[in-house]
């Protein structure tokens, strides 16, 4: 099998991540949809407009299926494979094939076990320890000179509660940190993600392990108990492994992103964060306007045509990487009028940051916990913080579907006289 050419094709920019509303702007003029070059080499139909965005989110004729993963990206990238041949991009079974990678009926029993353990009660019950450890970063930057906002306060955060809400311990957060980067982080060698990708396997099954003879009021052991029902469905090991990697490696980073893409946007925009310290009830809509805004997601991950599609007067085949750009969905004046004006009284309904339809984020509740939480308590502590960096320097990582920040680097003290 060999990849249909595509020189012929637009390629996207490898930095296109450091200015990608621009970019995006002018691909969402030119059409609802456009078959391009993504810069890691796949060739890719890219979707711009809201309304085609949040449909395909949740359309049946689009799939998930992680086991597909490998041979779409192989026969998109120009890689020629022979029949029968595998081909790997690094990820291990166990992890390429986790709940957000599968289509129903095998998600639907997936995230009905998951869901079980994934309560809102328990989410809110967690909201004091979110609270202590976000007390206990602040502290960390209290008085500094100049302080990194994703260093110090952003990466680490969203690591350390999920850690400890799946009972994690805390000495193993910085190797989850590199193994997160190595696995997801753009430009990674193939020998890099593979052996980050053993040690995770590696490591989630001796947790559970540990946890089957010791179980305890944490995630892990919620999720090996299931229902509670003699006989029940549980997940398997190897179903617990990808759940351990989709929370902790997966999830942890769009949080990471999302949050220090918040903080970025109040601290541009001064008049929307003194409204918002004026009046803190606002922020769960803050938050939501903040994700519309600059989220943590530039392009949901990877799904593939079952079948023709048309959108509009063009017709995607079947076997085709979907790009579905919420960075251009979100900018879409059709749906929110103004909406390169950031306003965190606006309230934006179906913001897509935590997809929608069937495979809306199960981590929702704990997601937005942390966000009001890290970001009520950074702006309320520290009345002075401030950028202490142009942001037209700033650099982003270079992904095709994350948005976010490498540093941001501020300062808490008061400005000199």
């Amino acid at each position: 099998m060999v990849a249909e050419a595509h020189k012929a094709l637009e390629r996207l920019p490898d930095d296109f991540m450091q200015h990608p509303y621009e970019t995006m702007a002018r691909f969402r003029n030119a059409g609802r949809v456009h078959h391009v070059v993504f810069p890691h080499g796949a060739d890719v139909w890219l979707v711009t407009h809201y309304d085609d965005v949040r449909q395909l989110l949740s359309d049946p004729r689009v799939s998930k299926d992680g086991r597909r993963m490998n041979e779409m990206f192989a026969k998109h990238s120009g890689i020629p494979v022979e029949e029968g041949e595998s081909v790997s991009v690094g990820f291990d079974d166990e992890l390429s094939w986790h709940m957000l990678n599968s289509d129903p009926p095998r998600h639907t029993r997936l995230r009905s076990l998951v869901s079980k353990a994934f309560t809102l009660r328990r989410m809110e019950a967690f909201r004091p320890r979110i609270e202590q450890l976000v007390d206990e970063m602040l502290d960390a930057i209290e008085g500094k000179d100049e302080v990194d906002l994703v260093g110090e306060y952003a990466q680490p955060l969203p690591i350390i509660i999920i850690c400890d809400l799946l009972g994690i311990p805390f000495a193993d957060r910085e190797r989850f940190q590199r193994w997160a980067v190595e696995l997801v982080g753009a430009g990674q060698d193939p020998e890099v993600v593979e052996a980050a990708s053993t040690n995770v396997v590696k490591y989630a099954n001796a947790v559970i392990d540990a946890k089957r003879a010791n179980p305890d009021d944490d995630m892990v052991s919620a999720l090996i108990r299931g229902a509670g029902e003699e006989g029940g469905d549980r997940l398997t090991q190897d179903e617990l492994v990808a759940m351990i990697f989709l929370f902790t490696v997966a999830g942890h980073i769009t949080s990471q992103h999302t949050l220090s893409n918040g903080i970025l946007s109040l601290l541009t925009h001064p008049d929307q964060l003194a409204k918002l310290r004026a009046n803190l009830e606002l922020m769960p809509a803050a938050v939501d306007e903040l994700m519309r805004y600059d989220g943590g997601v530039g392009v949901a991950t990877f799904r593939f045509t079952k079948e023709e599609i048309a959108i509009g007067d063009v017709v995607i085949p079947p076997d085709q990487i979907l790009a579905l750009s919420l960075t251009s969905a979100h900018r879409d004046n059709s749906r929110y009028p103004d909406a390169d004006t950031l306003d965190i009284e606006r309230h934006p309904l179906g913001v897509l940051g935590f997809g929608h339809g069937t495979h809306f984020c199960i981590g929702q509740p704990l997601a937005k916990i942390q966000s009001e939480v890290a970001l009520t308590k950074l702006i309320t502590r520290f009345p002075h913080l401030r950028l202490t960096a142009d942001p037209a320097t700033l650099k982003w990582e270079s992904s095709p579907l994350l948005r976010g920040l490498l540093t941001l680097p501020a300062t808490v003290k008061p400005p000199q006289d």
